[in-house]
C-alpha cells in the first residue's frame, strides 16, 4: 500500500509528539539523571564567603560534602586539603544535584598519591581550591618557603564580592605544634595581602586568635567574628572537632553583616561562612 502525502505528514507528527512525550531515554530506559537536579535550582547567597577545611584523609563521599555546601549556598568558598578530582566531582554534584553552578581555580601545592590517588606516575594534586559564582582572573598559586611538615601554601584570584572587585586569598598553615613554622608562612602571606587595600583572606590558619604568629594578620585585617580578637577576652567560637578556632575570614575594606559556625559530619573541621559588605557602604549607612 502506498501512502500519500497527507498521511505520511500526520505519520511524522505522531512519531513527533510520542518523543516529545516519553522524553530523552538512556538505552536503559532510564532517565538521565545528571540532567534532572534533586532539588530546583537556585541561585548563591549573595555575598556569602565561606571556607572548609575538607579534612584528607577522611571516609567522606564527594555528595556528601556538596550537599553540605549546597545548605549553606555561600557565593564564596575556600577549601583546604582539597584533591582536585575531589573538588571536580562535588563541582559536579553542586550543578547536578543542587543547582548550584560554580567557576573552579586550583592551588594545587603538592602530587599525593596517598592522599589524592591516581596513577603512580601521575598522582592527584593537592592543596586549595576556590569556588566561586563569579568569574575569577589573575590567578597565582604559591608554596611556602618552608611548609613543615607537609608542603603548604596559598592561592590568590580577583573575583567580585559585593558589586566590588576583590583581591581573594586562601591558605592553609602548617600543622599545629609548628608556631615557628607558621610565623614565617604568616609573614610571607601578610605581604602579599598588604598590596592590595581591599582584600578577604579565608583559610585554616591552624592557630588559636591569640597566637603570636597571626599578629601580622590582625595588624592588616578583622576577622568576621566580632567577639573574636587577640587581647580582648572575647569568646571565639571553634571551628574544630577538637574546640580551638583555627579558621579564619579575615577581611580587609569589608565587615561582617553576621557569620556563621556549623559543625558537621563530613570534617573535623566545621563550616565557616560570613554574610559582608564593603566597610564604605556601612560607613556611610550609619551616618
Amino acid at each position: 500500500m502506498v501512502l500519500g502525502k497527507g498521511t505520511w505528514l500526520i505519520v511524522g507528527a505522531m512519531i513527533v509528539a510520542w518523543m516529545v512525550l516519553s522524553g530523552p531515554s538512556a538505552p536503559s530506559g532510564a532517565l538521565d539523571a545528571r540532567s534532572l537536579p534533586a532539588d530546583p535550582a537556585r541561585d548563591v547567597v549573595p555575598n556569602r564567603v565561606m571556607t572548609w577545611n575538607l579534612c584528607n584523609p577522611c571516609e567522606t563521599d564527594n555528595d556528601d560534602r556538596a550537599a553540605e555546601i549546597a545548605r549553606f549556598a555561600p557565593q564564596v568558598i575556600g577549601l583546604q586539603e582539597a584533591c582536585v578530582g575531589d573538588v571536580e566531582k562535588i563541582r559536579d554534584y553542586l550543578e547536578n544535584l543542587h543547582g548550584l553552578v560554580y567557576h573552579v581555580e586550583y592551588g594545587a601545592v603538592l602530587q599525593s598519591w596517598g592522599r589524592c590517588g591516581g596513577a603512580p606516575w601521575n598522582p592527584g594534586g593537592y592543596g586549595e581550591a576556590i569556588l566561586s559564582a563569579a568569574p575569577m582572573t589573575d590567578v597565582v598559586t604559591e608554596e611556602y618557603p618552608d611548609g613543615g611538615s607537609e608542603d603548604r601554601g596559598y592561592m590568590e584570584v580577583t573575583t567580585e564580592v559585593a558589586g566590588r572587585q576583590v583581591r581573594l586569598f586562601n591558605t592553609h598553615l602548617a600543622e599545629r605544634r609548628q608556631e615557628a613554622v607558621r610565623a614565617g608562612q604568616v609573614g610571607v602571606l601578610a605581604k602579599e595581602v598588604a598590596r592590595y587595600d581591599r582584600a578577604i583572606v579565608i583559610g585554616d590558619f591552624n592557630a588559636v586568635p591569640d597566637a603570636y604568629e597571626l599578629t601580622p594578620m590582625w595588624k592588616l585585617a578583622v576577622d568576621a567574628d566580632p567577639q573574636c580578637r587577640p587581647g580582648t577576652g572575647g569568646t571565639c567560637e571553634p571551628t574544630t572537632d577538637w574546640q580551638s578556632k583555627f579558621d579564619y575570614v579575615f577581611l580587609r575594606d569589608y565587615v561582617a553583616v553576621r557569620h556563621r559556625v556549623h559543625p558537621n559530619e563530613v570534617s573535623d573541621h566545621h563550616v565557616l561562612y560570613a554574610d559582608v559588605n564593603p566597610a564604605q557602604e556601612m560607613t556611610r549607612g550609619r551616618a
